[in-house]
């Protein structure tokens, strides 16, 4: 069973930045052919577009692990979970961070969970993962946790 999901798209400023390669294109193109520089602008934005949804990473947690990307943790090695937002968060991903932190985290989404890892031979402190909604991640956890004996 599923007690979470969710997918990291990009917001709309990051497509509308990418449009900027629109222009570009075509300007490079002008003085060689005005139809190969729309042509090249057309693929070329169309190409970072497939880029960026193909690459949006997809969180789920399970009855037995949390997958974050292709990465996965098994959920009886979690320990504290907590979450920040706003000012919190960017220190959580700058001043504060551990350079041994396993990190998922994506510019567009401000907010972002810690996960204590419990593993003493693990030499990872801890997971840093982007999230909208980091409090519901938080509760999929502590939901799994209850309902699982022995975690």
């Amino acid at each position: 069973m599923t007690y979470y999901r969710e997918r990291l798209w990009p917001t709309a400023w990051l497509y509308l930045s990418t449009a900027l390669i629109i222009p570009a294109s075509i300007l490079v193109f002008l003085p060689i052919n005005i139809t190969v520089g729309y042509i090249t602008a057309a693929v070329l934005y169309l190409a970072i577009v497939g880029f960026l949804l193909w690459s949006a990473p997809l969180i789920t947690i399970d009855d037995k692990e949390l997958r974050a990307g292709s990465a996965r943790l098994p959920i009886e090695i979690i320990g504290e979970v907590t979450t920040f937002d706003g000012t919190e968060a960017t220190l959580e991903r700058g001043q504060r961070l551990d350079a041994r932190a396993w990190l998922m985290i994506r510019g567009w989404v401000s907010p972002v969970v810690r996960l204590e890892l419990l593993d003493e031979s693990d030499p990872t402190p801890y997971w840093l993962l982007s999230s909208r909604t980091p409090e519901l991640v938080a509760e999929a956890i502590a939901e799994v946790k209850l309902r699982t004996p022995g975690r």
